[in-house]
């Protein structure tokens, strides 16, 4: 399978795109990095610059049906930047349109809140985000790891770093039931 990782050119926090690559690497499944724009992108480890990963591929160059499935890591920089591309927003959106499954940790739900794809759905995320979910017509809950088939799509999400074992255990696993 191809996973593609959706994050903006800087802000993405690092362990929340380097874990869940490590996992996707380990079930022998291929990640791809996918940003706004070509190069490098800038991962951070909170507030403070970490380490830069080269982009397999632009938006531009993108397309949903090179994908077997989405994750988008958080920070709050990267989904913050994300939500304000339209392309970016619309990647997203294509991923529930084709009953892929998609992928969400974090801060990085803001960007399904833009794509307007979680009316009916069960999510956790950030605890700051609760509102902006209920907003966008979704259901917040408080949970390490949150699997939701209720809807076009597997939606897997989790709300901070803590998390990120169980999540990564979560999203391999439904992944490989696409």
């Amino acid at each position: 399978m191809r996973i593609a990782f959706l994050v903006a050119p800087e802000g993405v926090e690092q362990v929340e795109l380097t874990q869940p690559w490590q996992a996707v690497t380990d079930s022998g499944d291929t990640p791809q990095l996918v940003s706004t724009e070509p190069g490098k992108i800038q991962a951070f480890n909170h507030l403070d610059k970490a380490d830069t990963f080269p982009v397999d591929e632009t938006l531009a160059e993108a397309s949903v049906e090179a994908y077997d499935a989405l994750v988008l890591p958080g920070g709050v920089a990267n989904p913050d930047f994300l939500r304000m591309d339209e392309r970016a927003v619309s990647f997203v959106r294509g991923f529930f349109d084709a009953g892929k499954p998609v992928a969400a940790i974090c801060h990085a739900p803001w960007t399904l809140v833009e794509a307007d794809v979680l009316r009916g759905r069960t999510l956790t995320s950030w605890p700051s985000l609760r509102t902006d979910i209920r907003n966008a017509g979704g259901q917040w809950v408080d949970e390490q790891v949150k699997v939701c088939t209720g809807g076009p799509n597997t939606l897997i999400t989790s709300r901070k770093p803590d998390d990120l074992k169980a999540f990564c255990v979560a999203f391999t696993e439904e992944f490989a039931k696409a």
